[in-house]
């Protein structure tokens, strides 16, 4: 008995050595809570196993019941204006954390906004004790500016984390960074450095025109960086740019602009006890593109005031608008009925738009939430992501080239437990330029209640696409879809109108 027990011990302090020496993510820091294990502190020391120093006793074998393991996070300090480094491995213990699905950005990110509510959770009960802030302070965009550095040419860790299998950067793992990014912007802007108030519920309410300038290298550097450009009463808008210097420009007359990418990000303010509109604090522009971009945010805010009055004054005048929207709606139903009626004589460069669906499902996990609770909307714009682009390859026959996301409305919050279902579609094509089709593939996210026989629309997206120019010159074709029923010609039309092709 004793020697199945001495046998035992070894084994296990056997295997828990190996996973100190093989964790070699310089994110995650594996620490037995109660053994003097030695601690892991690198990827070179985790890679060594060296002896330990002469006089110095080898630990103590653990125990027979496993040793508990804690995960110890760490983070440098962010403040002072100073990129965020991607592979940093200074981390420090959190209270509040929301799980480990998440890109080690996003959770760097995070780490540096919930010392926010740390800090004010501490003054009552559940931070129900603290009260609203009562006075709004005027902050510049310089004051919730912020940057991250993503070390792709020297951290291999890092980059494989992010390549996808093209070897570019995954666009739906960075589309998270910038959600996570913005919503730590937002926070910046409306923190009053008050411990006594309670923080605002900061909700994600849409993005617009995020576009792709040029495909993102994976070993190549990469900064993202950005700011509040505008604020209204309770709402934020923020502008994100990823910067990735071309390498292969450098030493020429002329380097190409690194801007890769624009984001525009639109957030909600809610009060964290009551759930109303809070107002937020106040943005005074400094130099002369802040101005601009913020007079660009004041003109685009009352452009969503107008279109939702007129929303509201065609309420209970469905019917009207319908007519006054027929002619347009039988010209994109005309093909779809030859579908329906003469298949054998449709045009055979169509397709019908229920024939470019798929969908895909899962029940949403703890380790998917944000610091709210709820599920990071970073994620679902991850999965969108992805089922979208698998739609455009299916579509298209070749792999698609990703150019922007259009459009993306969070119209109700997601939580831990729900039943998630995305279902995409080809929308339309947009074939007028034989050498730059664009593929515009719309996503709907639907949370399910079998139990209430229930389904509700959580999420949409909107996603633009085109394909290789060496994919064309050999001939490949894209395909216009037709819709066959009246209540797809209608979200197509709604989509038109709101990308102004109809203008």
């Amino acid at each position: 008995m004793a020697l199945r027990s001495s046998t035992a011990t070894s084994l296990l302090s056997r295997t828990l050595r190996h996973r100190l020496h093989a964790t070699s993510s310089p994110y995650l820091l594996l620490e037995p809570s109660a053994h003097r294990i030695p601690r892991v502190q690198s990827r070179a020391a985790s890679s060594g196993g060296a002896d330990p120093p002469t006089g110095q006793e080898p630990a103590p074998a653990p125990p027979m019941d496993s040793p508990t393991i804690k995960v110890v996070s760490h983070l440098r300090d962010v403040g002072g204006g100073a990129p965020i480094d991607a592979g940093g491995s200074a981390r420090k213990p959190l209270s509040l954390w929301p799980g480990m699905y998440h890109s080690p950005v996003t959770n760097a990110l995070w780490e540096a906004r919930s010392s926010i509510f740390e800090r004010k959770m501490d003054v009552g009960a559940a931070g129900a004790a603290a009260g609203p802030q009562t006075e709004l302070l005027t902050k510049t965009p310089a004051q919730s500016r912020t940057a991250i550095a993503y070390k792709f040419a020297a951290d291999d860790i890092l980059r494989e984390q992010y390549r996808d299998a093209w070897n570019e950067v995954r666009i739906g793992k960075l589309l998270e960074d910038l959600d996570a990014l913005a919503g730590t912007i937002a926070v910046k802007h409306c923190s009053d450095e008050d411990s006594t108030t309670r923080p605002l519920l900061l909700v994600t309410a849409s993005v617009d025109k995020m576009v792709l300038m040029k495909p993102i290298r994976v070993d190549t550097d990469l900064k993202i960086a950005g700011a509040v450009t505008y604020v209204g009463r309770s709402s934020i808008d923020i502008q994100i740019e990823v910067t990735q210097v071309d390498q292969d420009s450098l030493g020429s007359d002329k380097d190409s602009d690194p801007i890769a990418l624009t984001a525009n990000f639109t957030f909600v303010a809610r009060d964290s006890v009551t759930g109303k509109s809070a107002p937020v604090n106040r943005l005074s522009p400094e130099t002369e593109r802040e101005t601009r971009l913020f007079e660009e945010g004041e003109a685009q805010d009352k452009l969503r005031k107008k279109k939702r009055e007129e929303q509201k004054a065609m309420h209970g005048n469905v019917l009207h608008k319908f007519h006054a929207e027929a002619e347009r709606l039988n010209a994109l139903l005309a093909e779809g009925r030859v579908f329906s009626d003469l298949p054998a004589l449709a045009d055979r460069d169509s397709i019908l738009l229920r024939d470019t669906r798929l969908e895909t499902s899962l029940i949403c996990q703890p380790q998917q939430r944000n610091l709210h609770g709820r599920i990071f909307g970073g994620f679902l714009m991850h999965r969108a992501f992805e089922l979208a682009f698998s739609t455009a390859y299916a579509f298209v026959g070749q792999r698609p080239c990703f150019l922007e996301v259009d459009h993306v409305d969070f119209l109700k919050p997601v939580d831990v437990g729900d039943f998630l279902r995305f279902k995409s579609c080809v929308l339309y094509t947009q074939l007028e330029n034989k050498w730059q089709p664009l593929v515009n593939v719309e996503v709907v996210a639907h949370v399910t209640r079998p139990e209430l026989r229930k389904s509700e629309i959580s999420n949409t997206f909107h996603f633009t696409f085109s394909v290789s120019s060496d994919a064309l010159k050999n001939g490949l074709t894209i395909r216009n879809v037709v819709p066959s029923t009246e209540e797809e010609a209608r979200r197509i039309l709604e989509r038109m109108d709101a990308e102004g092709l109809f203008d």
